[in-house]
């Protein structure tokens, strides 16, 4: 099956796609400022340049967009056209992330992941309340 935009299209929105700063990410970060955490963002010396980084409570967040990411959700559909390429991408993604997570564990910090699905409006408030306990309860 091929893709439904031509090439120059598909580049441009690719091309818009971000990689850091991205809205899952300011959801939760504004979340954390409001309830008085201070965090670094994308610190580049640890394992996987973690989007936010809570060094006082020496918890790493992950924000993961279900597709990039593979997460196990309805919003992870593989793409239907240049497969072999999505394919060897998004899994060279999982196993990246497991080697970053492994890494920061035998560091001594604990590793969450928020998935851009528990972002969605109908779960957010649920997610960012469990996100903070999780945060707080265990230091």
């Amino acid at each position: 099956m091929s893709d439904n935009h031509t090439k120059e299209i598909r580049s441009k929105n690719m091309s818009h796609i971000r990689s850091t700063n991205s809205k899952p990410e300011e959801i939760v970060r504004k979340y954390l400022f409001s309830k008085g955490l201070r965090y670094r963002k994308n610190v580049r010396n640890l394992p996987g340049c973690p989007d936010i980084v809570l060094s006082k409570y020496r918890v790493i967040i992950f924000v993961n967009g279900c597709f990039w990411h593979h997460h196990n959700c309805p919003r992870f559909v593989w793409p239907s056209s240049n497969v072999e390429y999505w394919k060897n991408k998004i899994d060279h993604n999982v196993e990246r992330d497991k080697k970053n997570k492994e890494l920061l564990l035998a560091q001594g910090w604990r590793v969450i992941t928020i998935w851009e699905c528990e972002l969605k409006k109908k779960v957010r408030e649920q997610c960012l309340e469990k996100l903070y306990q999780e945060i707080v309860e265990l230091n």
